[in-house]
């Protein structure tokens, strides 16, 4: 028998057995990686540097970005790094930061997408009030609500995840580490009380997702009552990127932690697991950027002037040398 004080790592569920298919698994979390971190960067980059987007979309846009970037580089590394050296091992604190960093960036990513659904319901069907209600101080006061309120939120679920006494070994069912399959090794009644927070966060969630679907079906009438194509078609181009945003993110966790205990099994349990925590954060900026045509300038603007940089450097070299 053993328990947390004993436990110096814990093992991770393996892609593969084979040294092939675990090469194949890192070359591949090594491409999707890279196109997070280019999607995600190149979105922060603009936001940033191109003062036309400057506004509360591209504010907690850039906050999504941000948040993506961080989930991402929560897991994957790790994993990518398990299967090049041909190990299944992480550190006892490497799980629990691990743990704590993933909740924490998916927990504020949530809020985010919540206020981001408000804005987006501000926008359309209350315009006049707009800059009073999404003024840039209410802006950064939610964002810091969501940031400040995932940190304490993610230190008590942490906390009270690894002060329970382990004594089921030390194999994760899982390629990261992760609440479900760390209380999966307890031995102590105790658990219930983790188990009680994760029902009160389930329904926490289904509250702000009540709300982002109320905010919708407002949105949508809204729009219908628009009288030009036009005009309708500019309006829904503005949301149809964060519906499918959210409609990701919110399908793949609801199917990775309230699907039925008959259809659970370590494959698709992997499987699910990289569709809500690695999929997600290199998709959200291609649909950002997929139907948003401001972004899309805003991101050739940058292009071509970085560009018409390099070629002025390369002549100034040219005549200098």
């Amino acid at each position: 028998m053993s328990n947390s004080s004993s436990i110096t790592e814990f093992l991770l569920l393996a892609f593969a057995d084979t040294r092939q298919l675990q090469l194949l698994h890192f070359w591949l979390f090594l491409g999707i990686y890279l196109a997070a971190l280019l999607g995600n960067g190149l979105i922060i980059t603009t936001v940033a540097c191109d003062h036309r987007l400057h506004t509360p979309m591209y504010f907690f846009l850039l906050n999504l970005s941000l948040l993506d970037l961080g989930s991402i580089s929560t897991t994957v590394p790790k994993s990518m790094a398990n299967s090049l050296w041909d190990s299944r091992a992480i550190s006892y604190w490497g799980c629990a930061a691990q743990v704590f960093f993933f909740v924490f960036f998916i927990t504020v990513e949530y809020c985010v997408l919540t206020i981001m659904a408000y804005d987006r319901y501000v926008a359309i069907c209350k315009p006049l009030h707009y800059g009073t209600l999404l003024g840039s101080r209410a802006c950064v006061h939610m964002a810091a609500a969501a940031w400040g309120s995932g940190f304490l939120y993610t230190l008590l679920h942490t906390a009270n995840t690894f002060s329970l006494p382990l004594c089921k070994g030390n194999a994760v069912d899982q390629f990261f580490c992760e609440i479900p399959q760390i209380l999966k090794l307890s031995c102590s009644d105790a658990y219930l009380r983790e188990v009680g927070l994760l029902v009160l966060s389930v329904c926490l969630a289904f509250g702000c997702f009540v709300f982002i679907l109320f905010s919708y079906v407002q949105i949508f009438r809204s729009v219908l009552r628009i009288p030009s194509e036009q005009g309708r078609h500019k309006a829904f181009s503005t949301c149809l990127s964060h519906l499918a945003v959210v409609s990701l993110f919110i399908s793949t966790g609801m199917f990775a932690y309230l699907k039925p205990p008959s259809l659970t099994s370590p494959v698709l349990d992997l499987v699910v697991a990289v569709l809500y925590s690695v999929v997600p954060p290199a998709v959200n900026p291609l649909l950002y950027s997929m139907r948003n045509q401001e972004l899309k300038d805003a991101l050739w603007k940058m292009r071509n002037g970085c560009f018409s940089e390099a070629i002025n450097c390369l002549f100034s070299f040219a005549e200098h040398s």
